[in-house]
């Protein structure tokens, strides 16, 4: 189970900054999402879900604009994106084939073209709508 320790824990000890409350409340939503998806049955055979590591939770604005490539409005910024770890992406692979468990939880991911070594959920849809988006 993924804690708001695990989320906001090392960007806290890195930038030195806190989070909004807004921000806190947006990331709270999303950690009951995206443990109630991890605690699908079907997921008990990834590690990567049985035993969740947080690549990426909250970003401050200056620790975003320093990652290459990322959005300049990501919405880790918001507390409404994680990167979860999947190393062999199994948990993306199933999820772009399982779409209805993303609609089931109210989360979006980024498309696995995009995301090699982590699953990118978030808890807001991205401009196109779709469940599974390239960003």
């Amino acid at each position: 189970m993924l804690t708001a320790e695990d989320y906001f824990g090392r960007m806290s000890r890195i930038a030195g900054e806190e989070p909004t409350r807004e921000i806190r409340e947006n990331a709270t939503e999303l950690l009951e999402r995206v443990n109630a998806l991890l605690a699908e049955k079907c997921f008990l055979a990834f590690p990567s879900a049985t035993n969740p590591v947080v690549n990426s939770g909250w970003r401050t604005p200056g620790y975003n604009a320093s990652i290459a490539n990322a959005a300049p409005k990501s919405k880790h910024m918001s507390g409404q994106a994680i990167d979860i770890r999947d190393q062999d992406n199994a948990l993306d692979a199933y999820l772009v084939t399982h779409t209805d468990l993303l609609v089931k939880h109210r989360l979006w991911m980024e498309n696995p073209i995009a995301t090699s070594g982590w699953c990118h959920l978030q808890s807001v849809p991205p401009r196109s709508g779709n469940r599974c988006f390239l960003p």
